[in-house]
């Protein structure tokens, strides 16, 4: 690593000296007024100003700059910088110059020994050393450590470009997601997966469904079964973007089934409970996606016996008139919804018991007096123990 590290820094000394020596006291100067003074940069200073992004990068940051020089936005298709510019694309121009641009003060040190960094667009850049050649993405950096009085500019030779493609986009351009599209289809979760809050998702390949039991994915589709397969494709979903770096460190992750899944590391391999992660950190314009080579499945639902059911609803009721009964409507309300809510996630309570409680919570929902909340949710429960009772 340290001859790698030499051989870049010396492959890039002399360009860097180059540019810093064109510009008189670099380091005095922010990262906007140190690009314009280089010369080299006119598009990018443009492109920020019609982004609005000049007083940012004027700020105390530290930020690191992979700067496309007039060159680099000089490759891009015919039309496009000019495209770009229209105030009307204003917010996809802050997009890919923020792309560009990492929190903090990364020198070329710590670029080598990186794999990528996540850059202020929220998206991740990738960060590859091939013989002594620093790449960005596909940009190889051409310059160096040109320090600013707020942080830094690598000097790259090509514009960089985030995804703008959604989670459900990007699975579908990469072919081998076939079932968990169609999965994704039949459960009604394909909207939630284009929008605009950003997920993660552990996606199982078409070979990881095909491990599953004969028959399987075609009960699960069925329209009858489509609760249950929602609930399962949850279960491979985290809010937010979380890369893999931040997942392996935090070592659960609370799925948007409820349940959380543990990531762990055994024999240099990375699994997401019992499935190997065999890509990760691949990005989508709302989110990231880390492909694993089987379908995870979601803990049952802990189940509690009628009889355990009927003292659940004894106690609170006990608990909650003795709140009622000293003022403190409001309290016992939450109490009793509590309850109501934790019994109507029993799976095996009969439907009729079911059927009272969510219509009790289904009325005390839509009512603002606490104590009217209070008495509401009282005769559910009243109700549901009575149907217990005389179904034993």
């Amino acid at each position: 690593m340290k001859r790698l590290m030499k051989n870049m820094l010396t492959a890039l000394s002399t360009s860097a000296v180059l540019l810093s020596s064109s510009i008189s006291g670099a380091a005095e100067k922010d990262i906007v007024d140190t690009a314009v003074a280089a010369g080299s940069f006119k598009t990018l200073a443009a492109a920020l100003q019609a982004a609005d992004l000049v007083d940012a990068l004027k700020g105390d940051g530290p930020f690191t700059v992979f700067a496309p020089t007039d060159a680099a936005f000089a490759k891009l298709p015919a039309g496009t910088v000019e495209t770009l510019l229209k105030p009307e694309n204003k917010s996809q121009l802050a997009g890919v110059l923020t792309y560009h641009v990492v929190a903090g003060k990364v020198a070329a040190q710590q670029v080598v020994g990186l794999k990528g960094a996540k850059t202020l667009n929220g998206q991740r850049i990738d960060i590859a050393v091939t013989d002594g050649t620093v790449s960005v993405d596909k940009a190889k950096v051409v310059t160096t450590e040109i320090e600013c009085s707020n942080g830094i500019i690598h000097v790259i030779d090509s514009v960089i470009l985030p995804s703008s493609d959604n989670l459900v986009t990007t699975a579908d351009k990469a072919g081998t997601f076939k079932t968990l599209l169609a999965a994704a289809e039949a459960a009604g979760l394909v909207e939630a997966l284009s929008g605009e809050t950003e997920l993660t998702v552990f996606a199982p390949t078409d070979d990881a469904f095909a491990k599953l039991p004969a028959g399987t994915v075609e009960s699960l589709l069925k329209p009858e079964n489509k609760d249950k397969l929602a609930g399962i494709l949850k279960y491979h979903v985290v809010a937010g973007r979380v890369y893999s770096e931040d997942a392996l460190e935090a070592k659960v992750a609370k799925t948007l089934q409820g349940a959380t899944v543990a990531i762990t590391v055994t024999d240099g391999k990375a699994r997401v409970n019992d499935a190997n992660l065999i890509a990760t950190d691949i990005d989508a314009s709302n989110g990231v996606i880390h492909v694993i080579d089987a379908v995870i499945l979601p803990p049952e639902p802990k189940k509690v016996s009628a009889t355990k059911a009927s003292q659940v609803i004894v106690d609170a009721i006990a608990q909650g008139s003795s709140t009622y009964n000293a003022g403190h409507h409001e309290a016992c309300a939450q109490l009793y919804m509590t309850t109501t809510t934790n019994l109507l996630g029993d799976r095996s309570l009969p439907v009729h018991v079911v059927s009272k409680l969510q219509h009790a919570m289904t009325q005390a929902q839509h009512t603002s007096c606490s104590t009217s909340r209070a008495w509401t949710l009282r005769n559910g429960l009243d109700q549901a123990y009575s149907s217990i009772v005389s179904t034993r």
